[in-house]
C-alpha cells in the first residue's frame, strides 16, 4: 500500500498537477445491537480503497478508487487533475499552502486486547446481561445495547515527500432503557446517549465502562421519570454533567472555530460561525476560568491520531484562552489566508471521502473545584446529565439543549428528581457565566460517532474532555426565552 500511494502522487504530478497528496484505508468495522433479550442487528464489513487530491491551475481536484490495480490508480490520478482543472475556471483565486515540513513516520493507537479477538458470543453476552438487568424494573418497555468496534490502517503519501503510516483500533457503545406509562416516554442512557461512550482503545475499555453494574440504576431512572415533577421554566443556576457538556463544548465551541467555516468555504451544512476572524485574539468567549484547546494527542481520546489527512502532526492548539478567543481549528489552506501554521485537523471519514476542517479532541480545562462543591455551593439551581436533544443556529450562537435527566438543587443538596430538563442560551452569554469547573480528578474525554458536516455527508469520529461546570443565570424550562 505504501508503494500504491507513492505511484499515485507520481501519477497525478506526471498528469500535471503543482501538489498532489494520496491516502490509501482498509478498515474494518463490526457493530452489535441488542433489543428486549435478543440480538437484533449485526455487521461485520471491511473496506479498503484509495483517495488522491490535487492542485492543478490553482485549484483543487479529488477523485477516489476502490482498486488498487495500477492502471486503475493511474486513471484516478489523471482524473483528480481533470476535475482540478475544471474547478479553476470558476475559482476566485490560487490554492495557496502553509508550509509543511515533509514527515517520514508511523503512528498506531495504544490498546491491551484487540476487540476483534474477542469471541461474538462474550460480546453478546455482555450486552444480553445489561439488557436482562434493566427488563427486570417493571415499567420498562424497551431494554437496548451497542457495541462498535473499528480497526484502520492509513497510508498518506504526499508530493511534498510525506510518507506515513497510522494504525488505530476504536472500540465502546453504551446501553439504554425506555420506559412508558401515563402518557409518557422517557429514556435514560449509559454512559451516555447516541452511541454510548467511545475511545481509540481495545476491549478494555468495554470492560472498564461495566455496562450490566448501571443496568438497573438507568432503568429505575427512566421508570422514576415517569412521574417525576417537570423542569420548572425560570432563570437559575446549571450545572451540567460531563457527557452533557461534552455535546456543549462540541457545538458552541468545536463548530464555531472550523476555520473552513468562517470563510464560508464549507456552509452547506450547519452553516456558518459568529467567531469571524475580526475577532481573533479580543473577543470575550467566555469568564476567565474558560480555557478551551484542541488536542489530538490525548491517550486513547476518540479524536487523537498521529497526523491528519495533510501529513500534518498532532498538536495542542488553544482555541479559548482566559475566557479570550485566540484560536482556530485550521487546514494548510486556510492556515496560508491568515499567515499561520496548520492546526492539523484536516480529515476525511474515509478514502472516497475529501478532507475537511474536523475536530479532534476539544477540551474544557478542568478548574479547581469539584461537582460535590459546586453542588453545596448552589441555593437554587438545577444538576442536568445526558444529552436528550439539541438544536443551534447556523452560526453557533443561539442554543436550545435537553437532557434525559435533571436533579433540582436546594440550600446546596440533590432534591426532586426533574423530566424534560432544558436549557437555552447565546453561547458567549452562555460561556461567560460560568464560574466553577471541576478539577482533574473528575475530567475525562468523551467520545463520539456521529459529528456530520460535508455534502457528501462526512460522520466523524471526535473528542471532548471536561469536567462537570456550573454556569450561573441560565434559563430553563419550555418557554423559558433565551439567555
Amino acid at each position: 500500500m505504501k508503494e500504491i500511494v507513492q505511484r499515485a502522487v507520481e501519477k497525478a504530478r506526471a498528469a500535471g498537477a503543482s501538489y498532489a497528496d494520496a491516502r490509501a484505508i482498509a478498515s474494518r468495522r463490526q457493530e452489535i445491537n441488542t433489543k428486549n433479550g435478543a440480538p437484533e442487528a449485526l455487521s461485520d464489513s471491511t473496506d479498503r480503497g484509495l483517495g488522491i487530491r490535487v492542485i492543478a491551475d490553482g485549484a483543487w481536484g479529488f477523485a477516489a478508487t476502490c482498486s488498487v490495480e495500477a492502471a486503475d490508480v493511474a486513471q484516478t490520478a489523471e482524473l483528480a487533475v481533470r476535475i482540478a482543472r475544471a474547478s479553476a475556471a470558476l475559482a476566485k483565486g490560487e490554492v495557496q499552502l502553509a508550509p509543511q515540513v515533509p514527515i517520514q513516520a508511523e503512528w498506531a493507537s495504544d490498546y491491551k486486547t484487540d476487540p476483534f479477538s474477542v469471541p461474538l458470543d462474550k460480546k453478546l453476552a455482555l450486552l444480553l446481561d445489561a439488557d436482562k438487568l434493566m427488563r427486570e424494573v417493571s415499567g420498562v418497555r424497551v431494554a437496548a445495547g451497542e457495541l462498535t468496534f473499528v480497526r484502520e490502517e492509513k497510508w498518506f503519501a504526499s508530493s511534498d515527500g510525506a510518507e506515513i503510516e497510522e494504525s488505530r483500533i476504536q472500540s465502546g457503545g453504551g446501553i439504554e432503557a425506555m420506559a412508558e406509562g401515563g402518557g409518557e416516554v422517557q429514556r435514560r442512557s449509559y454512559p451516555s446517549s447516541f452511541g454510548g461512550d467511545n475511545a481509540n482503545l481495545g476491549w478494555e475499555f468495554v470492560e472498564g465502562m461495566d455496562l450490566p453494574g448501571s443496568a438497573r440504576r438507568i432503568a429505575e431512572e427512566s421508570v422514576a421519570l415517569l412521574s417525576a415533577d417537570e423542569c420548572p421554566s425560570k432563570v437559575t443556576t446549571l450545572i451540567l454533567d460531563g457527557s452533557q457538556l461534552a455535546l456543549q463544548v462540541h457545538e458552541s465551541c468545536g463548530h464555531p472555530t472550523e476555520l473552513d467555516r468562517v470563510f464560508g468555504t464549507e456552509r452547506s451544512f450547519a452553516g456558518a460561525s459568529f467567531l469571524t476572524t475580526d475577532k481573533l485574539g479580543g473577543f470575550r468567549y467566555g469568564s476567565d476560568i474558560v480555557n478551551l484547546y484542541a488536542d489530538a494527542r490525548i491517550h486513547g481520546a476518540l479524536g487523537s491520531f498521529g497526523y491528519d489527512d495533510e501529513g500534518v502532526p498532532a498538536q495542542r492548539v488553544d482555541l479559548v484562552k482566559n475566557g479570550i478567543f485566540c484560536g482556530y481549528l485550521s487546514s494548510r489552506e486556510t492556515a496560508a489566508r491568515l499567515a499561520i501554521t496548520s492546526g492539523g485537523a484536516m480529515r476525511a471519514s474515509g478514502w472516497n471521502r475529501t478532507p475537511l476542517i474536523r475536530m479532534t479532541n476539544i477540551n474544557l480545562a478542568p478548574g479547581d473545584s469539584s461537582l460535590q462543591k459546586m453542588i453545596e455551593g448552589t441555593d437554587d439551581g438545577i444538576y442536568a446529565a445526558t444529552t436528550k436533544s439539541w438544536s443551534i443556529d447556523d452560526l453557533r450562537l443561539n442554543f436550545q439543549f435537553a437532557t434525559e435527566i435533571g436533579w433540582e438543587i436546594k440550600n446546596g443538596q440533590l432534591g426532586r428528581m426533574l423530566r424534560n430538563v432544558t436549557y437555552q442560551g447565546v453561547t458567549p452569554r452562555f460561556w461567560g457565566s460560568c464560574d466553577a469547573i471541576a478539577g482533574k480528578d473528575e475530567w475525562r474525554p468523551w467520545g463520539i460517532l456521529n459529528c456530520g458536516k460535508g455534502e457528501p455527508m462526512q460522520t466523524m469520529w471526535v473528542g471532548h474532555g471536561v469536567a462537570p461546570a456550573r454556569f450561573r443565570n441560565v434559563r430553563v424550562g419550555v418557554g423559558a426565552g433565551t439567555q
